[in-house]
């Protein structure tokens, strides 16, 4: 009989939830304690057939157990009969998972437990991985979204300013205001003073400043005209800023988060070749076989004197 080693590895399986990088990101704690559902699901996982079949290809186990070719149903069915019968896990008294892979060589047992424990790990990944890529998704749109309408609403300021000669509403206001003070205050004097000439100098800047058709570049009809739409644009573009800004620090974050892989396992102990075989027992065979002959020699010996005994008895009979 060939000897069978064991390999185990332990750990526990966590909330995927909690193992979101967008929440550790946030500033999430990792829960390693998994509920219920969390070790139903990681078990149901590491018995699942498909898992079987990626290690049964990945370590060529249709050779090492002798069944046949790939694609033979006797070798499949052979080959995931064997793999199962290996295989055991199981959840312990400490909410802990013990995966444990017993095969004649130790090396090979050790890495297919440690392979398995990957797989697992991999797939209970995955299971959230579409979701956040659809959430990435819509980052990504409303960025592209935010990014667009701020500049178009950019432009539109420009183009407000360009149209209206308004480059800082507050600063022209007062240069405008105080303007318009001083050059009254001077045609009034040139006008008392009976200074023709200044006076009509005077009242045609007033008139290019103050006019609807006024030529002046600044020109205090066209600010009033155009300082509630600035305001409007300029409302509106430090809005979209303010959420561009939020939406690229979110979707830059999603998009890290996401190509993390955060191990959805807390690896307790790593399963290594073993030092010693956990079958078969040889004693216990040598013990069991000894007392098994002792027995069927004492049936065969009670057998044998009941049958002399009877003969005994026939012949005796005879006789008389």
């Amino acid at each position: 009989m060939p000897n069978v080693y064991k390999s185990t590895a332990v750990f526990f399986p966590t909330d995927p939830q909690t193992t979101d990088p967008d929440r550790l990101v946030e500033g999430g704690k990792l829960e390693l304690g998994g509920r219920s559902e969390d070790l139903d699901r990681v078990i149901t996982i590491g018995q699942s057939q498909p898992v079987a079949e990626l290690l049964i290809r990945e370590f060529n186990l249709y050779k090492h157990y002798k069944v046949g070719n790939p694609g033979d149903d006797v070798a499949e069915n052979a080959v995931l009969n064997e793999f199962s019968s290996n295989l055991r896990i199981v959840h312990n008294e400490r909410d802990a998972i013990e995966l444990t892979f017993q095969d004649t060589d130790k090396q090979l047992a050790a890495n297919v437990a440690n392979r398995l424990v990957e797989v697992i790990d991999s797939i209970n990944q995955q299971l959230t991985l579409e979701n956040r890529r659809g959430v990435l998704g819509l980052y990504k749109t409303r960025y592209d979204f935010l990014n667009t309408e701020f500049e178009r609403t950019r432009q539109q300021v420009v183009q407000a300013r360009r149209r209206y000669g308004i480059y800082g509403l507050e600063q022209q206001g007062r240069y405008m205001a105080r303007e318009v003070v001083e050059l009254e205050s001077g045609l009034r004097e040139a006008e008392g003073s009976g200074n023709s000439n200044r006076a009509a100098g005077l009242r045609r800047a007033l008139s290019a400043l103050t006019a609807p058709d006024g030529q002046n570049l600044i020109n205090l009809d066209r600010y009033v005209q155009g300082a509630d739409s600035l305001n409007l644009f300029t409302a509106r573009l430090i809005n979209l800023q303010d959420r561009l800004v939020k939406a690229q620090s979110e979707y830059e974050t999603a998009d890290l988060t996401l190509r993390a892989r955060i191990s959805s396992l807390y690896l307790v102990q790593k399963a290594y070749p073993a030092t010693r075989k956990s079958q078969p027992i040889r004693w216990l065979i040598v013990v069991g076989s000894m007392l098994l002959t002792l027995a069927a020699s004492i049936v065969v010996i009670t057998l044998l004197e009941l049958f002399q005994r009877t003969q005994r008895r026939l012949a005796v009979g005879e006789g008389l």
